[in-house]
């Protein structure tokens, strides 16, 4: 097969990957990019690119496992302890974080989806207190859901990412960059004191833990062959880039505004269109919209995915366990963002459990990693254990500060 053959198929097999990317660029991300560019400038896109470096280490390291050993990674937590109080533990702590905090965040994805259709038609619906707009959204999600597979998902949130994509870079293009400040050391490199909170935003909401989960099921229902790795890592690279590039946008355009003010997705389409005119405005909207409705459908799945492979139930998309489980969490997420109803004492719970969570996953996705048993010659090498000892270092750190965000 010829190089541009080979190009050829590695493209065409684009898709598991371009979900977790449409998974991360969710209104969260968006809040947090616009924030860092409105108050920092350039000065913390270094801590951008560390997120989607520390995202590709830990999904690529992921996708070998799960193409080697041909399960879910809810199942290999489920049976690579023997102790029973291990077992549950992990059991009920991956539930936690992945399934309650899901729920608790799929408020917040629709909520970002509803934003960016009031922003699109520059009115709100609203009827008998119920948000109009909410369960548009949340019934578009559960049609993908319900009634859609695995391609036709990834053919939309492809085009989704695409939409994203086209928005941001647009937005970026009209504003314009400043490149002798971009490319400035002392700026590109600087690190405010008063920015902790601001990077460790960044980073907590693109290495999310449900992802890792929701991308080895992905790739465990495409892939088969142990051949197709290199296939799944050029996916994994091209699509988790591309929505580093969405989020870089987002803050390139939030920083060449010039105002500190600017604290969502809102503010940043307000504030462009006395500059630039409405239809700016219109692009972010579109932008924002699509965001939403992209994590609005991932997060469903993924505690879908998990809940089946902690309990032993069948990881089949068909099921009726699987379909029962994923509109739950979309459900309540639809009500409590129609109905406006406040959950933040379980986003708090949430935030915990993922802080923790992650630097477990990732010592056990370690510990995996250099299991010979299970991956024969593809177990870590000195150089991917070495970057993994730093992943898991960073990763603590992240979890100490979501803890002390919730508690101080």
């Amino acid at each position: 097969m010829s190089i541009i053959n080979k190009i050829r198929y590695k493209l065409k097999n684009i898709g598991p990957a371009s979900v977790i990317a449409a998974a991360f660029i969710g209104p969260g991300t968006i809040t947090m990019c616009s924030v860092a560019g409105a108050k920092f400038g350039y000065s913390l896109i270094w801590a951008l690119f560390i997120s989607i470096l520390l995202t590709l280490f830990i999904q690529l390291m992921a996708i070998r496992i799960g193409i080697n050993t041909k399960k879910s990674l809810s199942v290999l937590v489920r049976e690579q302890f023997e102790n029973k109080i291990l077992k549950y533990v992990s059991i009920l702590l991956v539930i936690s974080a992945i399934f309650i905090g899901n729920t608790a965040y799929e408020a917040g994805n629709i909520s970002g989806a509803v934003m960016g259709a009031e922003l699109l038609f520059n009115k709100k619906l609203v009827y008998n207190n119920v948000n109009i707009f909410s369960v548009c959204c949340g019934f578009l999600a559960f049609l993908l859901i319900a009634f859609g597979n695995n391609r036709s998902l990834e053919k939309v949130l492809i085009f989704l990412v695409l939409i994203m994509s086209f928005s941001f870079v647009f937005t970026v293009f009209i504003v314009g960059i400043d490149f002798q400040s971009l490319f400035s050391f002392s700026n590109f490199f600087h690190f405010p004191s008063e920015s902790i909170l601001i990077v460790a935003g960044l980073i907590g909401t693109t290495v999310v833990p449900y992802n890792i989960f929701l991308h080895v099921a992905l790739v465990n229902s495409k892939w088969k062959n142990v051949n197709d790795i290199n296939t799944a890592n050029f996916d994994a690279i091209i699509s988790i880039s591309i929505g580093g590039l969405i989020s870089l946008c987002i803050l390139l355009t939030a920083a060449g505004l010039n105002k500190s003010d600017i604290l969502n997705a809102v503010d940043l389409a307000n504030s462009l269109e006395p500059l630039y005119g409405n239809f700016s405005k219109l692009i972010i909207a579109l932008g924002l919209f699509s965001a939403g409705l992209t994590s609005s459908i991932t997060a469903p799945l993924a505690a879908a995915y998990v809940l089946c492979g902690c309990l032993g139930f069948e990881s089949d998309r068909k099921s009726v366990f699987f379909r029962f489980i994923s509109i739950i969490v979309l459900v309540i997420g639809v009500i409590s963002s129609s109905l406006g109803i406040s959950s933040i004492e379980i986003i708090k719970f949430a935030q915990i459990t993922n802080g923790i969570l992650l630097p477990l996953i990732v010592i056990f996705l370690m510990i995996l990693a250099n299991n010979s048993k299970l991956l024969k010659n593809q177990i870590n090498s000195i150089v991917q254990n070495l970057i993994g000892v730093l992943v898991i270092g960073f990763c603590l750190l992240l979890c100490v500060r979501s803890v002390i965000k919730v508690f101080f």
